[in-house]
């Protein structure tokens, strides 16, 4: 008759120094990949989270060029169509994240009690980004798809798409940490869905629909320190000009530079809430 722990069942726990029975760390990697894949496998039960980031940058686009193509001739931009294009990807990716399913778990206890397993702390935050860029960049297909029906072409080759898709997908993951932020801070879902207003300002004070040679007064110097000028221009060299350094560096580093500062606040909110619980 067996009494004790089976080699199975020991071989999952570990003793403490006071004698006591308790899990056995998994390693970073694998919670990481359990978080991420747990995030990923609620995404198509939840469709409102992101259908309308499809519908909307669509919806734009075919707007935009509809609307303001001869305007764009006017300013020097021969091709509206693909000026555009970049505009609709970084509106299909921004603001893009989990933080609303974790608002849910934090006001349902789960989150509580996952800090109180071993599970990577990490780990907890990292795992839904990870499966925000993997839908991020699932959007701008679409997009990039209803671009090249419409005969926009890439100066860059197949390798420019895929660096345009690369691009576009790290300035959406950028951006998660300021919802992520808001969500951990307050719990509060209502704060997390207005989260996608700190967009705005990035949105239009910038080159969305003139050339930044054509902008003038404040909005042109407020352009001037967006980001997202720079992410925008990055974009359309891919497209249109070919592997612009000039144009690409100073994207690279607008999503480094906006990744640091939301990254910074989301992780800073995560010490604070595990402190906390």
């Amino acid at each position: 008759m067996n009494t004790g722990a089976t080699p199975t069942t020991t071989s999952h726990r570990a003793r403490s120094d006071s004698g006591a029975i308790r899990a056995r760390p998994a390693g970073f990697w694998r919670d990481l990949i359990s978080v991420a894949g747990r995030a990923l496998r609620a995404i198509p039960r939840e469709p409102e989270a992101f259908i309308p980031a499809l519908i909307v940058p669509l919806f734009f686009f075919a707007v935009n060029v509809g609307a303001l193509a001869d305007v764009g001739q006017f300013v020097g931009v021969n091709d509206f169509e693909a000026f555009q294009l970049p505009v609709a990807i970084v509106f299909a990716v921004t603001g893009i994240s989990r933080a609303s399913a974790l608002v849910t778990d934090i006001q349902s206890g789960y989150f509580d009690r996952l800090l109180v397993s071993p599970v990577n702390r990490y780990s907890l935050l990292l795992g839904l980004m990870v499966a925000d860029l993997v839908l991020v960049m699932a959007l701008c297909l679409p997009v990039l798809a209803l671009g090249f029906i419409l005969g926009i072409g890439f100066a860059t080759g197949p390798l420019g798409v895929l660096a345009f898709l690369l691009l576009s997908g790290l300035w959406g993951l950028a951006f998660t940490g300021f919802p992520y932020a808001i969500a951990l801070r307050t719990g509060n879902p209502g704060a997390v869905n207005s989260s996608f207003l700190l967009f705005f300002p990035f949105a239009f004070l910038t080159t969305t629909f003139l050339p930044q040679e054509a902008l003038t007064g404040w909005l042109a110097a407020v352009a001037d320190y967006n980001p997202v000028t720079y992410l925008l221009a990055g974009l359309r060299a891919l497209i249109s000009s070919g592997w612009s350094p000039s144009d690409l560096l100073p994207a690279i580093g607008a999503v480094v530079g906006v990744g640091v500062v939301s990254f910074a606040l989301a992780f800073s909110a995560l010490r604070a809430r595990v402190s906390r619980a």
